[in-house]
């Protein structure tokens, strides 16, 4: 005598693929819901980068210097504490920033030089 469960074989095999189909389906809900925020952050970005070129035309046009360290040292602190606040690593979050200041600081280099 076995331990064994009495469904037959098929049975179970077809509680996978119900499983499986359940797990596709919430995997395409998931990478929906991704692709959707990715749009919203590309857009986010895009506006930012609005702003922080008009930005560089006014220190350009002001002779005031591309880079601001005293503001960017207060936005990584607040970016720290925002995301510690949303459960994300700050250090991400610090690496994000960073790489933005340095795209914007670059972006303003390159105004101040037309």
């Amino acid at each position: 005598m076995t331990d064994q469960p009495t469904q037959p074989a098929n049975s179970a095999a077809a509680s996978l693929e119900a499983i499986d189909e359940a797990v596709r389906a919430e995997l395409t809900s998931l990478r929906e819901s991704i692709d959707n925020i990715d749009a919203a952050v590309v857009h986010m970005l895009a506006e930012r980068f609005k702003a922080t070129q008009r930005v560089g035309r006014l220190k350009a046009e002001h002779k005031l210097p591309p880079a601001d360290p005293e503001r960017e040292r207060d936005q990584i602190t607040r970016l720290r504490a925002l995301a510690a606040g949303a459960h994300l690593d700050p250090v991400f979050a610090e690496k994000f920033l960073n790489f933005i200041i340095a795209e914007v600081i670059r972006h303003h280099e390159a105004i101040a030089r037309a």
